[in-house]
């Protein structure tokens, strides 16, 4: 496979907010930079700072910015990028819409990250359910507003019970399986 001939795919990470989602990113992330694709992570938070800034958290809201979230990654995709997305993208029918741009140019690999609330907020270092849980927070995500898993993923990750480096590792197997990056060579 050779850089000409190489198409872009998205890698599209959902899950709720601390499943595990940027863990494992960060880990393939690397991964597909050391066997030769061009990389471009679109992580949730940051694209709702700089290019969905203003946007609430009304279904409305968070389907716009997953509408922004996936014309980018098809413009990406489009021109042979390994496209990175990590964001909750809570709505099926909004992951669909992504999936539907991102493929009139290349491969769309939904990833779920899969864990349930209580080891969400167990994990969750900024305190974010607790505040849901007391109502501070509306429109949160699994405990005020729902999270509608997707029926058929490529890849299904349970986070609690597997550790993220093999959660990566069989991301990446299922990546070399549909010939999307170069398989690893082994000696």
């Amino acid at each position: 496979m050779t850089e000409n001939d190489r198409n872009g795919f998205t890698l599209w990470f959902t899950g709720l907010s601390g499943a595990g989602k940027t863990t494992i990113a960060e880990l393939v992330r690397p991964e597909l930079e050391r066997r030769g694709l061009l990389v471009e992570w679109l992580d949730g938070d940051e694209v709702r700072e700089h290019l969905s800034k203003g946007l609430g958290f009304s279904k409305e809201g968070r389907d716009t910015n997953i509408d922004r979230i996936g014309w980018v990654a098809s413009r990406l995709t489009r021109h042979g990028a390994a496209v990175i997305v990590s964001a909750i993208s809570p709505y099926v029918e909004a992951r669909g819409k992504a999936r539907k741009m991102v493929e009139q140019h290349g491969t769309f690999v939904e990833v779920f990250v899969d864990a349930s609330v209580e080891e969400c907020a167990r994990r969750d270092v900024k305190g974010l359910y607790e505040k849901a849980f007391r109502g501070e927070i509306k429109e949160f995500t699994g405990v005020s507003d729902p999270y509608e898993p997707p029926s058929s993923p490529e890849v299904c990750i349970e986070s609690e019970h597997e550790e993220p480096h093999a959660s990566a590792a069989r991301i990446l197997h299922v990546l070399e399986e549909r010939e999307l990056i170069p398989a690893e060579v082994t000696a």
